[in-house]
Parts: structure tokens; sequence; C-alpha cells
């Protein structure tokens, strides 16, 4: 239930503050006319032409959206193509076969180039070697490779001879790797020997020789050596060597499978509300129309940019905004195998000087990071050739998207804050840079042809200002068909909330909570569940974080509850601060009255924690139960997911002595 007393203002909107984009920007904007809301209002479905028109397909589609059967949508339904083709070939027979596909840095400052004809050659010669060890269409292959250029080679392998890919990503356990095998029936895997985190080698095959241990089928294996004599390793039965595969094959060439549009491109597993991770299924036609458009139209990305999106290919950024979406409109796009501060803070500043970045995509987590780090960073550096900067992941509450608008893109660049899931396969809500005014912690309008409402409990459109479930009312090309093999589990979690099982009004249930306001913007507050619940009040953790993020001097904050004596829970904040300001008495205050002033007395932290860092999961996910364990003083819980585990013992510390200091700092 919305609770509305808890959640009647909110720290992360605007307060009314607009930028309108340069007219700079506007100029050369792939998307610059205001009428493209209403035309894809006007002629929905068939505005999403737009976004097919982006592609090649080997036998045209007839109808757009295919009639019946909700909410098991169908896009495109009656085209064929393929996904690798409209990456590759088609970029090579338009001439562009020597502009730069991939442009990649390594942990350890190793750099390679791919041109389009490189990368089309070592796909067709992997795909060779995996249909030649059993692959067929439609055999799912497990990928579990770190930022490594096999790792799109491997996906775009897959794709060509029509056989769906699971990219695992590679920080997560054997158990997992099992788990996810296991639950879709895949009985091929590709991984590496290891890989370097902060300089240090980590064994990768172990990991995977242990989940084949776990798995009832028989598995072939195909091993990357990224280490080399770092770390040396032995091939068994059913396993081969990449770079031995490739010579074997060496110069072939494999045609590419003409895929239906409904044919499943890939799986990608998320976690669930049981726990048990969902296997969520994106199909070839709708998913690439969609990545291609919004990679178009909202990153404003052209074949002749150079284009990084700073997220991992292990989660759904990477594979929509890192590997099909640019790869579909022929630029070149960078990938990046470390961490933002290995060997040092400006590392990422120092790889978009020196490659002339002309998009850059990150998320919040990331920008707080820079914003504590300091400015001095990033000023070291040339970033003038950036012409867009953009978010995703999480809400970004105004203070770190104007220090990113000011440090990262010089005052003038225009930031897309873009708001999407695993499930919706690519961006639904955001600005369109050459059109819509910004507003710093809004997200922005719901795209052209996207339905996107904020309703309450009986599914009622909320009025402007009040908080409700944000929704999306029509399907749309990207979205998830199901989930692997389970129909039922799929309409359950994401289609039954606000609908009647029998009936044709279905809307899809995102999970998070947000508000609009009287220009339809609309901001995201969190997920459902992220909320404290403070003397009957249930108070959004986000809103809270955001105010405390307001206060001068701090970078990121998380918040948690604990139980106090009295059995009431109290608010305890976690809190990093930025580079040159110390902790202490003053910037408890200020945050407190930061908190008071935004949401109210009720949500006043009772202890403010300093820590150097947040635990954070490997993709920079803040690690919230370990904090209210931590609080709680409860046995924490696995900590295998974290990046940064060394932390959790520093906080254990501090937070003996918060209650003491509390009362001394009062």
């Amino acid at each position: 239930m919305v609770d509305r007393n808890g959640w009647g203002r909110d720290a992360s909107t605007s307060s009314g503050t607009t930028h309108a984009p340069p007219e700079s920007f506007v100029e050369q904007a792939n998307v610059s006319d205001p009428g493209v809301h209403d035309e894809f209002e006007t002629n929905w479905p068939d505005c999403w032409e737009r976004a097919a028109a982006l592609l090649s397909w080997d036998e045209p589609y007839e109808t757009v959206l295919a009639d019946g059967d909700a909410p098991f949508y169908r896009w495109f339904a009656d085209g064929r193509l393929n996904a690798s083709y409209n990456c590759l070939d088609r970029h090579l027979e338009s001439g562009r076969k020597n502009h730069a596909a991939i442009r990649w840095e390594g942990k350890r400052g190793e750099r390679r180039t791919y041109t389009y004809r490189d990368l089309y050659v070592e796909v067709n010669e992997f795909a060779a070697a995996l249909r030649d060890r059993g692959v067929e269409e439609d055999d799912v292959v497990t990928i579990y490779l770190p930022m490594i250029p096999e790792l799109p080679i491997a996906m775009l392998a897959c794709a060509r001879i029509g056989a769906p890919h699971s990219v695992v990503f590679a920080g997560l356990s054997a158990d997992a790797l099992a788990t996810r095998m296991d639950a879709a029936d895949s009985e091929y895997l590709v991984t590496c020997d290891g890989y370097y985190r902060r300089g240090d080698a980590f064994n990768q095959k172990s990991k995977a020789d242990n989940a084949r241990i776990a798995l009832e089928q028989d598995v072939r294996t195909v091993v990357v050596d990224r280490l080399g004599d770092d770390l040396p390793h032995v091939l068994g039965d059913d396993e081969w060597d990449y770079h031995d595969l490739r010579d074997e094959f060496a110069g072939e060439t494999v045609a590419p499978v003409s895929r239906g549009a409904e044919d499943m491109l890939f799986l990608m597993y998320t976690s669930g509300t049981t726990g048990e991770p969902k296997g969520v299924v994106h199909s070839t036609g709708g998913y690439l129309a969609h990545v291609a458009w919004t990679s178009h139209a909202v990153l404003d990305v052209k074949p002749d940019d150079t284009y990084w999106c700073a997220a991992d290919i292990g989660w759904i950024t990477g594979h929509s905004y890192i590997v099909y979406g640019p790869l579909a409109l022929g630029t070149t796009t960078v990938m990046y195998e470390g961490t933002p501060d290995y060997p040092d803070r400006d590392r990422l500043w120092e790889i978009v000087d020196r490659n002339a970045v002309d998009v850059f995509y990150t998320a919040p987590t990331a920008i707080r990071a820079f914003m504590k780090w300091g400015s001095d960073y990033p000023g070291d550096h040339d970033l003038s050739s950036l012409r867009l900067l953009g978010t995703v992941g999480e809400p970004i509450s105004p203070r770190p998207w104007n220090w990113y608008r000011e440090h990262i893109g010089g005052g003038d660049c225009p930031v897309v804050d873009t708001w999407w899931q695993t499930e919706t396969g690519a961006v639904t809500i955001s600005t369109l840079p050459g059109i819509d005014a910004m507003k710093p912690g809004s997200a922005g309008p719901p795209l052209p042809g996207i339905d996107a409402r904020v309703v309450d409990e009986a599914g009622d459109d909320v009025a402007p200002g009040e908080t409700g479930y944000l929704t999306i009312g029509r399907p749309w090309p990207g979205m998830a068909r199901t989930l692997y093999d389970n129909d039922e589990r799929f309409v359950a979690e994401y289609w039954r909330r606000f609908s009647e099982p029998a009936s044709d009004d279905w809307r899809y249930f995102s999970g998070d909570t947000a508000r609009v306001d009287e220009d339809g913007y609309i901001t995201v507050l969190g997920r459902v569940d992220d909320v404290i619940s403070v003397s009957g009040h249930r108070l959004g953790t986000v809103e809270i974080e955001s105010a405390i993020a307001d206060a001068d001097g701090v970078a990121e904050a998380a918040v948690v509850g604990r139980s106090s004596e009295t059995g009431e829970t109290d608010i305890y904040a976690y809190v990093s601060t930025e580079s040159g300001h110390d902790s202490g008495r003053e910037i408890r205050r200020a945050i407190r009255d930061n908190v008071e002033s935004a949401i109210g007395p009720l949500a006043r932290p009772e202890a403010v924690i300093f820590t150097p860092e947040l635990p954070k999961t490997r993709s920079g996910k803040i690690m919230r139960r370990l904090l209210e364990d931590v609080a709680n003083g409860e046995e924490l819980g696995d900590t295998s997911a974290l990046r940064n585990p060394e932390i959790v013992g520093e906080i254990q510390a501090e937070i003996g002595d918060a209650d003491d200091r509390e009362d001394a700092d009062r």
C-alpha cells in the first residue's frame, strides 16, 4: 500500500529547475521534431515501423503488432532477420568494413581495436566452431566471461547460428552459474581461465568447473586464455581452447540463420521475488528494433561516433547499449574491462580523452563516486569531445545530476536520465535530448509510443505530485516475451496486479514507485519494497537518501531501519563524503536538517555513520541488506557478491561507537 503521509514530498525532485537542450545539439540531433510524440500516439502501434526501419529484414513483416494472446504480445511476427547480420554483414556491404566496431581497453592497459571486418571474421570463425562442436539452432549457449572482446564475439556468433545465448555475469558464483545453466537446460558453456581484479588474477575456470560438476547434463566448454602464464590451466574432456578453435576454422564463414522476429535472441537471468532467478526471454525482431531506435533517438548515436556505455555486458544494459544497439547502428562502441578507480581515479577520463568519446552512459552510483573523489580528476583531461551524457540503473538526485553535467559535460551537455529494466529490454522513460527540456532528478516523460503511467492501488492515474505505482499500459517492441519455461510466473509477476485474468486491459507492473508532475515528467522513487516503516508510516529509502545527498559534502548515502529497544524502527544512515570534506558534528547536523526540511521530522536519522565507501555488488548496487544486518547486530549473510567485502568489517567497527558519538554531537 502507498502511504502518502510518508511519501508526500520528495527530495529528488528538481524544484522546477529545467534546462533546455542547447541549440547546437538540437541542430545535429537524430530526432529533433517535437511532433514525434503526437505522431507515435496517433499512429500507434504502426509508429514502431520507424524503429523496424533501422534494421535489415530477410523477409519483411506485414503486421506490426499481432492481435490476441495478451499479454504474450508479438511484434513484427511474420518478418524474418538475423541479429548478427544486422550488427556486422550489412555494414561491410555498405562500405564500412574498415570502420572501428569495438575499441577495447584492458585491465592492465592493453588495447585492441576491431574493425567491422575484423569482428565479422572472428564471429564467423567462432560460429563455425560452435556449430562443429554440436551447437544447433535454438540450443542455449551459456557465456561466463568478463569484459573482454570474446564476450560480444560469442554473443554474435550464437546469434549468427540461431542459438540463444545466456550471459552470466562473470562475478557470480559457481552455484549461481549452475542454477542458471540448469534452468536454461544449457549444455554449452563459453568461459575463460581467469581475469584480473585490481591487478590480481582470479580463477574463473575453477568456478566453471565446479558448476559443471553440479549439473546433471554433460557440458561442452570453450575456454578463452585470458591470463596466459599468470594462471596456467588444463583442459579436460569436452573442453577446447578458444584460440585453437579459431585457428582450426580460420577463414570460414557461416551464413546467418534467418530467424523469425519472435524467435528468442537471448535469455537474461534476473532476481525474483521468491529468490529463484527468472529467465527473461527477449525476441530477435522487437528487441533489436527497440534498442536500435533508442540508441538512435535517446542516446543520439551516429555511425561516426565513438560511444561508451560504461556498464558490464553481464547485465541487460551491456547487452542493449554496448553490443546490440550501437553495433546495429554501425558505430564504434568502447569496452572497458576495469574499474573506475584502477590504477587511478582518472582512468575513465583518460579513456574519454584519448578516444575522443562523443556519448558517455553510466550509472548514478559511479557519478556519486566521481563526486566523492573530486573534480580534479576529470579536470586534468580534455573532455570537450563529449556531446551527450546519460545515466542508467537507478534514480539520480539533482546534486549528482548537476555535478555530472557541469564537471563532465562542461556545463552544456544534455543529460538523459533513462528508466528501464531487464524486462523492458530498452529505454522506456527519458527525455529526447533534441526535443525535451531536462529536469534534474526526473527521468522525464515516457518515450514516444510508451504508455507509462503512475497509478494507485485500483489502477487509476494518480494526481500530479502524488506517489503511486509505475506501470506501462500498452505493449512495446523490446518487452520480454515471457519467462523461460514459465509462462504462469511471467503473468503472475508482471501482469495481474491491476488486471483481471480474463480482461484485455493488461498493464505491466514495474515494481517501482514513482511520481508524475504537471508536465508529464516521471520521477522514479525506487522499488516498492524499498521502504522503512517508522511509527506506522512507510518512508521511501530513495527520498531519504536523496535528501541526505543534497547536504554539502555528501557523495552518497544508504539508509536502513534498526529495531530499537522500544520496538520502534530507527533510521540509520550510512554516508560517504566528497573528497576534502571531513565527517563530524557539522555535517551530521546538515544531513538531519536536510531530511527534516525535505520530508519531515519523522525521517530524521537516529544515527549517521560515516564510511569511506558503501558495500556494493560488482554491478554497482548498494547492498542494503548487509547494512541492515550490521545496524541490527545480526549475523551477516553471504558477502561473496560484494566487490569490496573488506568495507563491511570497517563499518561494523565504526557503528560500535556510533551511539556514543551521536549523544556527544547532539
